[in-house]
């Protein structure tokens, strides 16, 4: 870590506190709180396209930059199934499988249960920010439109209580943006409107089942969903990513994630 270097960082109200103190002892004290504080903010970058040379070389590839198969990264079959993605890029997939397994106990219906399992498929494997409007493109071909419609909106569900639900503002969320967050003005609109809805409840269902605490002891895996999957997820025979969808070129990204072009 460069320490000159985050000092320059810091803002004035970090070191504002520094300033105030009265002896050395405790403008040292304060300062290093004012740094350790800054050093937790974390900063997400996307995971797709990052195009990042190997760190050390791989034998028998020499090429400077990756364009298709990665080697670091399992190699897809020629036509990827929805199965195949969550083997081979959103493994392990802890969250999204723990979700749709507790939807699936409480008894929710299989578009229920198919949104839990769909609806981060983004965050870690394209982009974080508007997860749920990214998710909801990706999947719409091939899904109800009630699936897709409940992947969208838990985007801002999630920041609003419903206690006739029992649906409380989650504690993992101020602890990521602190007790002073307040929600984008256009997700404040999204839930009012959601909130009038005939499918407002399927969205709601994602959040009750959006863990942010995984159950220790429990594994699950993708093929515990293989007959909801076939059910109602309708899988292009070309595979994901070519058949040619308008949304085909996002799952090849996370196909080929370090593509140079």
């Amino acid at each position: 870590m460069n320490r000159r270097s985050l000092l320059n960082d810091l803002s004035a109200d970090s070191l504002a506190p520094v300033a105030g103190a009265g002896s050395l002892t405790a403008k040292a004290d304060a300062l290093e709180e004012a740094m350790s504080k800054e050093l937790d903010k974390r900063i997400a970058t996307p995971w797709a396209c990052s195009i990042e040379p190997t760190p050390v070389p791989i034998p028998g590839d020499t090429r400077p930059w990756y364009q298709h198969d990665d080697p670091r990264l399992p190699k897809m079959p020629e036509a990827p199934t929805l199965t195949d993605f969550f083997r081979l890029r959103f493994a392990p997939a802890s969250h999204l499988l723990q979700s749709a397994r507790l939807a699936k106990l409480e008894g929710h219906d299989e578009k229920v249960v198919l949104a839990c399992l769909l609806h981060d498929i983004s965050v870690s494997n394209l982009f974080r920010t508007d997860h749920g409007y990214w998710a909801a493109q990706m999947v719409r071909p091939y899904v109800d439109e009630e699936v897709a419609w409940a992947i969208e909106k838990h985007q801002a569900l999630r920041f609003f209580p419903d206690a006739s639900v029992g649906y409380e503002y989650p504690e993992a969320y101020i602890r990521f943006f602190g007790t002073d967050y307040v929600p984008e003005p256009y997700l404040v609109r999204e839930h009012e409107q959601a909130r009038k809805h005939r499918w407002y409840m399927s969205a709601r269902l994602i959040t009750l089942n959006d863990l942010y605490s995984f159950e220790e002891g429990v594994e699950v895996g993708i093929d515990d969903f293989t007959d909801i999957i076939g059910r109602n997820f309708r899988q292009p025979r070309e595979g994901l990513g070519f058949d040619g969808s308008p949304v085909a070129h996002m799952w090849r990204s996370v196909i080929w994630p370090n593509n140079f072009l």
